[in-house]
């Protein structure tokens, strides 16, 4: 069954008085428990899918379906609640606060994600995430003390605390090495399917396909293969 629906979405960006289309009519649906990855050459659009999917964005034309309701009729309060409960969102930068340790880093999430958890059941949750990244002996730390692969793994964690439906990552291993980044999607992997998350992905880096489910190759605002 489809998590979420990407129906014929079209998106075109003004520049004077010309036109520009960067998504032509995209279709994509997304499964609960798999990783979707997004690849193609710089300006195909696969970015643009992924902000106007997790509503950073909005479409031209077309519909955005999540638990059976159309994200593009939504006002911007609607869609920002679903950003807070059921979006979580993992970048190229792991983007930590530098004067937060990592235990504070979730809780940070937790605060803004709107949660209804109590205060032992935030706590618990914080406990289980570190470990479920394997980032709990680092509870204590702030972002200058940790590797490049330590601090993307607390990224992971903090875009998954609140328990979101869908995972946004967009090129979460362009910034480490070879061997953090298979140690990355590796986590990525695990969680997406143990959380039971839908995860939707841009990458350049084809070292990282072996760990998703399905590719989706996009050129010149279509989906080619």
């Amino acid at each position: 069954m489809s998590a979420f629906i990407i129906d014929e979405v079209k998106k075109t960006f003004s520049n004077g008085e010309v036109e520009e289309e960067i998504l032509k009519g995209v279709n994509l649906s997304l499964k609960e428990g798999e990783i979707t990855a997004l690849i193609g050459p710089s300006g195909s659009g696969k970015s643009t899918i992924l902000t106007i999917a997790a509503g950073l964005q909005k479409a031209s034309t077309g519909e955005i379906m999540f638990d059976g309701k159309d994200m593009t009729r939504m006002s911007q309060e609607e869609v920002r609640h679903i950003r807070a409960t059921d979006f979580g969102f993992v970048f190229q930068s792991s983007h930590l606060v530098p004067f937060l340790t990592v235990e504070e880093q979730l809780q940070l999430m937790l605060d803004v994600s709107e949660t209804k958890m109590s205060k032992k059941e935030q706590t618990n949750a914080i406990e289980e995430m570190l470990k479920l990244v394997e980032m709990e002996h680092r509870k204590e730390s702030y972002p200058s003390s940790l590797s490049g692969g330590e601090r993307q793994r607390v990224a992971i964690a903090r875009a998954i605390i609140h328990r979101p439906k869908i995972l946004f990552a967009d090129e979460p291993t362009a910034s480490l090495d070879t061997k953090r980044s298979k140690g990355v999607m590796e986590l990525l992997q695990e969680l997406t399917r143990t959380l039971k998350l839908t995860t939707l992905m841009v990458t350049h880096d084809e070292e990282m396909l072996p760990y998703v489910d399905r590719v989706i190759t996009m050129r010149d605002g279509y989906i080619v293969e």
